[in-house]
């Protein structure tokens, strides 16, 4: 029997796959279960058209991602931290701050995790950081610390 699956299942397949699975297994176990349909020809329509809005939807979210990447590499955020003698800061600049200076500066809300310090900013100055936008789309941000 053809059946389309609803949810992953393990040693079967993916969501929205089209697998043959034996009669009593998907009688007495993935339908009554919602975890297959029956593969009619509606149910298969329905299923090429879910791909197709995904496709599109994912296609949205990665143009949507390139375009902050192309904003990101024009802007320098400033960040305002206390520091002591020596050009050193009292503690360090988080992605936490980073993200809330950008948000209010350039009007630009990206998550904290999305931006990448391979090690803790510690001193005044300018700093390059990746950002990490999905979808392989990375985009780098300057940062410039100055002293409060």
């Amino acid at each position: 029997m053809k059946v389309i699956l609803q949810q992953d299942v393990k040693g079967q397949g993916k969501k929205g796959q089209l697998i043959e699975a034996s009669d009593g297994y998907a009688r007495n176990f993935l339908l009554p279960r919602k975890l297959a349909v029956p593969a009619t020809a509606e149910n298969i329509n329905t299923m090429k058209m879910q791909e197709k809005a995904k496709k599109a939807q994912e296609a949205a979210e990665k143009a949507e991602a390139e375009a902050i990447a192309a904003k990101l590499k024009d802007l320098t955020v400033k960040v305002v931290a206390k520091g002591g003698n020596g050009g050193r800061l009292f503690g360090a600049v988080t992605s936490k701050e980073i993200a809330d200076a950008l948000s209010a500066q350039h009007g630009l809300n990206i998550p904290k995790t999305k931006i990448v310090q391979d090690e803790p900013i510690k001193a005044f100055g300018t700093y390059e950081l990746k950002v990490k936008l999905g979808y392989e789309v990375t985009g780098t941000l300057k940062v410039m610390v100055a002293e409060e």
